[in-house]
């Protein structure tokens, strides 16, 4: 069996629904500019009482890796750095919640730009799926069946870049392409850079892993001699699936409880890294008006 040159390391948890559309963004027959031998994809499951039917996945052309944890960990740390334990790869990425949908060269991306330099920190934008941020479209009735609708309608599975026509950008991307992020929901650094960080820091025990994915990228960002890297073009798309902060009430936001976490664990307020990116990647047509608004955002006017 060859080496991949790049592992992707998914989590789930309760997201029956979610999975195997999130396998199939990530599979060959999505994802262009790759073969399957190029890379695999660890799908760790953190002890789900509702899991994702891996036969829906099996007929999909991807090298996948399953495997099942006990329930009883509300954190997904633990899980994540298992992952990253059994990846084969050079590069590794992360996506902490699996109920994200792929753009189509976000792997292809990933391996061309870790190219770029010997320390690489590769980002992606994070995008929700639906008219508004999660948080506040799902308390104004957008759920999952108005999301099957949605996603039929636009026919994404016959080109994924479509899957920015439907979407907005995430609360930690709402500055848009140029504008510094809070988090990376599909991070890439090379397996000897994710030793150097310690992977997740599994004190992070909130739901979810609270301030958890936004620790590590604030972290991987100050490593020494590193280049962050940001695929333009690309990035990756929330499902709803009931998650703890994603698709929270705002009554019931856990923001203050995550923070309180953080600042116990790291003894400060969070922070979102103030670091310039190096831009590599291939803007689709389906991409352009995101860009446009962040480029009107960033300079005041229209381009």
């Amino acid at each position: 069996m060859p080496v991949p040159s790049v592992s992707m390391v998914v989590i789930a948890y309760n997201m029956p629904r979610e999975i195997p559309r999130t396998i199939r963004s990530l599979s060959t027959a999505m994802q262009v500019g790759v073969t399957r031998d190029d890379y695999e994809v660890i799908l760790i499951d953190n002890g789900s009482s509702r899991t994702f039917d891996v036969e829906l996945c099996q007929p999909l052309e991807v090298d996948l890796r399953v495997e099942r944890l006990p329930p009883g960990d509300p954190s997904p740390c633990r899980a994540i750095n298992r992952g990253l334990a059994m990846a084969r790869g050079k590069l590794c990425g992360v996506m902490i919640d699996g109920a994200r949908l792929a753009s189509p060269g976000l792997v292809g991306g990933a391996l061309r730009a870790q190219r770029l330099h010997p320390r690489p920190v590769i980002s992606t934008l994070g995008f929700h799926l639906g008219p508004d941020v999660q948080m506040k479209s799902v308390p104004r009735g957008y759920n999952q069946q108005e999301e099957d609708r949605l996603l039929d309608q636009v026919g994404w599975t016959q080109d994924g870049y479509r899957l920015f026509s439907i979407s907005v950008f995430a609360g930690s991307s709402s500055g848009g392409w140029f504008a510094p992020m809070s988090e990376s929901n599909a991070l890439f650094l090379t397996r000897e850079l994710w030793q150097e960080l310690g992977g997740y820091e599994e004190r992070f025990q909130s739901a979810g892993g609270g301030l958890a994915n936004l620790d590590t990228y604030v972290r991987a960002c100050a490593l020494p001699h590193s280049q962050l890297i940001t695929l333009l073009g690309e990035g990756t798309f929330h499902q709803v699936h009931g998650g703890i902060a994603t698709n929270a009430a705002r009554s019931a936001d856990p923001w203050k409880a995550f923070h309180e976490e953080y600042i116990r664990i790291r003894g400060r307020r969070f922070a979102k890294p103030e670091v310039t990116p190096l831009f590599v990647g291939f803007v689709h047509r389906h991409v352009l008006p995101s860009l446009a608004v962040s480029v009107e955002d960033q300079t005041g006017s229209a381009p």
